[in-house]
């Protein structure tokens, strides 16, 4: 039985973070940091030059963000953007608080992307603004770190491929685990053969969430900038049940758990597999726990086929917290020679065909994957620095645009499957829906006038 530690227990968060970056911590998979050099870091730490960083959106996993790119030696935050005036002072105090010099306040984020001080905007608005935000950026001569998903529709996930290739900034996307040591480890373990051919990946993401009731329209409170919080989304009433974290449950504004926590289980899934556009997609699920405003489901299962030979399913559960395979959130692969089990933090098994252990990756590291903010502070760092260095010095991002609309993609088709309840036949080419109307409709939303997303 193989035994691996990648931290030890005597490093606190920021230790390890500066650790990391000094080349210090001792970390699994080889090097500082994944793909890094030391002779690469130390032109980074070296430089007189930060990446100077505007983030929008900071009411959670926004605050966190910020909170953590301000720990990066390498990194400045100059500027907070909010809606929500309260969130926004809560924030820049923060933030002014580790790295000594205060972010400007500009509520409005377009302004902060006329500032030639910001190198990069960091997005975790709501999902409807994630790509037109990304797009407004990208035009703006700016690089992007962009929070999962990257698009709220998979038309949006198009453009920003297009955007992308247009202005040849770095846009790289939030599914962090692809930057965490011991999960590329584990996936270059299955490329390597270890449990064989993988030919099917079960995910799942599972919580006991809260009715969140019956909304009443009511004023909009005089902290909130509701117009821009809407945004490019077609304007309705204010209700006292949307805002902070409900507007998930809309599909106006969010796009269920699929895509909230779905996209970073279905992206490892996809990566293991080795592959990028389905075949064939259907979902069944609904709102079967409360009867309230939420709209998505809160019980879901998304089937994904590639072909003849490799398969997917995703399952999850927003009311009911029930582990699988003793985690709440995570995959296992399925080989002809064995089975990898990984469940959600920076920590795999490999089992064989006799359900014997024979690898054990472990993690002292805790992680708390229903933390709505920040569940894993210290490994994020990691995704971080690889943005930082993509910017720098032109490394390869872990996630870039491309690969993080295909699995994006991947939630939506299963969105699309279940809201048109149809078995969809997929270009595996280009993961257009095939011979379906019904379902074609839901490829792309409609925009309230004059904010529709451009290249």
């Amino acid at each position: 039985m193989n035994h691996q530690k990648t931290f030890s227990n005597g490093d606190s968060r920021r230790d390890f973070i500066k650790k990391a970056l000094t080349g210090t911590a001792a970390l699994t998979v080889g090097g500082i940091l994944p793909g890094f050099s030391a002779k690469s870091y130390g032109r980074i730490l070296g430089a007189n030059e930060k990446v100077r960083l505007g983030v929008m959106g900071v009411n959670s996993r926004g605050y966190a963000l910020a909170s953590n790119f301000a720990l990066q030696p390498n990194c400045e935050v100059v500027s907070i953007s909010d809606v929500d005036s309260r969130a926004a002072e809560k924030c820049i105090n923060a933030v002014q608080k580790i790295q000594n010099t205060k972010p400007k306040d500009v509520p409005d984020f377009r302004k902060a992307l006329e500032d030639k001080d910001v190198d990069a905007l960091v997005i975790a608005a709501p999902d409807h603004w994630h790509a037109p935000a990304a797009i407004l950026a990208s035009k703006a001569g700016k690089h992007v770190y962009l929070e999962k998903p990257c698009s709220h529709n998979p038309y949006e996930g198009e453009l920003l491929v297009a955007v992308a290739a247009k202005y040849k900034n770095v846009i790289q996307m939030g599914n962090q685990r692809r930057s965490w040591p011991n999960v590329q480890q584990a996936l270059k373990d299955i490329q390597d053969g270890v449990i064989g051919r993988p030919y099917f990946a079960k995910g799942w993401y599972t919580n006991n969430r809260a009715s969140i009731g019956v909304g009443k329209e009511t004023a909009v409170p005089s902290w909130l900038n509701y117009d821009l919080w809407q945004g490019p989304a077609p304007r309705r009433a204010y209700k006292d049940n949307i805002l902070h974290y409900n507007w998930h449950w809309f599909w106006h504004w969010g796009t269920g758990e699929a895509l909230n926590n779905g996209t970073h289980m279905l992206d490892l899934m996809r990566w293991g597999l080795g592959v990028e556009f389905p075949t064939k997609v259907s979902s069944s699920g609904g709102r079967y726990r409360y009867q309230d405003d939420w709209e998505a489901p809160d019980t879901q299962v998304i089937n994904l086929e590639f072909g003849k030979d490799k398969f997917m399913t995703w399952e999850g559960r927003s009311c009911n917290s029930r582990n699988v395979e003793g985690s709440s959130v995570g995959v296992s692969f399925y080989g002809e020679k064995g089975t990898l089990e990984y469940g959600g933090g920076n920590a795999y098994k490999i089992y064989d065909l006799d359900n014997k252990i024979v690898k054990d990756v472990k993690n002292d590291l805790v992680i708390d994957p229903r933390n709505k903010m920040d569940p894993s502070q210290a490994l994020d760092a990691f995704h971080f620095q690889n943005f930082v260095s993509a910017i720098k010095e032109g490394t390869p991002l872990a996630s870039g645009i491309v690969g993080g609309h295909q699995s994006t993609l991947l939630c939506q088709l299963g969105n699309i499957a279940l809201r048109s309840n149809s078995i969809l036949e997929i270009d595996p080419t280009n993961g257009h829906i095939l011979h379906n109307k019904a379902a074609k409709k839901l490829w792309k939303r409609e925009y309230e006038k004059g904010w529709e997303p451009t290249i």
